[in-house]
């Protein structure tokens, strides 16, 4: 990266430099990260970085030391969202930070599905709970796209709580609530109300620790790992969700590819209608719905 003694840098330089130390470190979208924290320190839009690259617009030393700073970090593999504080999902930026789970692109496809769900409800106030709601992601995308549903999002980390509660205050849905609470004894006032429980709870196996530094240094374990065959969460959250379930109420959850044939198991054992599984875009199982 050009040093501070310099005068100006051409912006192409500064990212064309950072990709190339971001790509040394392991990190697969090194361009993309490398335009990401220049337009954060810039406070540009990608579209907009683009722009000044062709136009061969330079930067500030100052702006420079600055975007080394943060390639530093990211380049030891802090997430690019930890040092943003920005995350996006779906049409929504959430911010995040140390103590929550980053939302991933898989996830989207979850709550998509449970959008798309509760639009064919004929009810005027359909209630959906996003069980373990860690940044508020799904229950956010709900409650900003369904304007009628009511949304209550439930989150035990008390850390992660502080992080919803955020997200929540600066989009303002007055359709969400927020309880801090465990999954298992959530909100029982809702028993046998609940049209949707959705959750993307802890499945990972305590003993398949997650190659990924960002993963495995800095996102929370509460939110990672759910016993030894990574169901012991999934087997409260069913009961929970039986409880909370109106007839006919979907139960939608994310899961590790290899794991919906257990909980599809688990569901029809324990008298779920329906079970079915859903795929990612790369073609894995990843989400598993059943009706009560």
């Amino acid at each position: 990266m050009t040093s501070a003694h310099e005068s100006t840098v051409t912006i192409e330089n500064v990212v064309d430099e950072l990709t190339n130390e971001l790509a040394a470190a392991g990190i697969l979208d090194s361009r993309v990260d490398a335009e990401l924290l220049v337009c954060h320190v810039m406070q540009l839009s990608r579209g907009e970085l683009a722009a000044q690259i062709v136009l061969d617009r330079t930067m500030t030393p100052a702006v420079a030391v600055s975007v080394r700073e943060l390639g530093l970090r990211r380049a030891a593999r802090e997430p690019l969202q930890h040092i943003t504080g920005h995350a996006y999902f779906r049409s929504l930026d959430l911010s995040v930070g140390p103590g929550v789970f980053v939302p991933r692109p898989e996830t989207e496809l979850l709550a998509g599905m449970v959008i798309d769900h509760v639009r064919t409800l004929a009810e005027p106030e359909p209630l959906v709970v996003d069980l373990g709601t860690g940044s508020g992601a799904i229950a956010l995308s709900v409650a900003t796209e369904i304007p009628h549903s009511l949304v209550v999002a439930v989150e035990k980390s008390q850390d992660a709580h502080a992080w919803t509660a955020r997200n929540i205050a600066a989009l303002a849905p007055d359709n969400t609530t927020l309880v801090l609470g465990d999954l298992a004894d959530a909100v029982p006032e809702y028993n046998g109300r609940v049209a949707v429980v959705v959750s993307n709870p802890p499945y990972i196996p305590d003993d398949a620790v997650p190659r990924d530094p960002e993963v495995r240094l800095f996102d929370p374990q509460l939110a990672l790992y759910g016993g030894p065959d990574g169901l012991d969460v999934v087997r409260i959250l069913e009961a929970t969700a039986a409880r909370l379930l109106r007839p006919g109420g979907l139960l939608a959850m994310e899961h590790g590819e290899f794991q919906g044939p257990p909980i599809a198991g688990l569901l029809r054992d324990n008298g779920w209608r329906a079970v079915a599984m859903h795929k990612d875009l790369l073609g894995r199982d990843r989400y598993t719905t059943a009706l009560r």
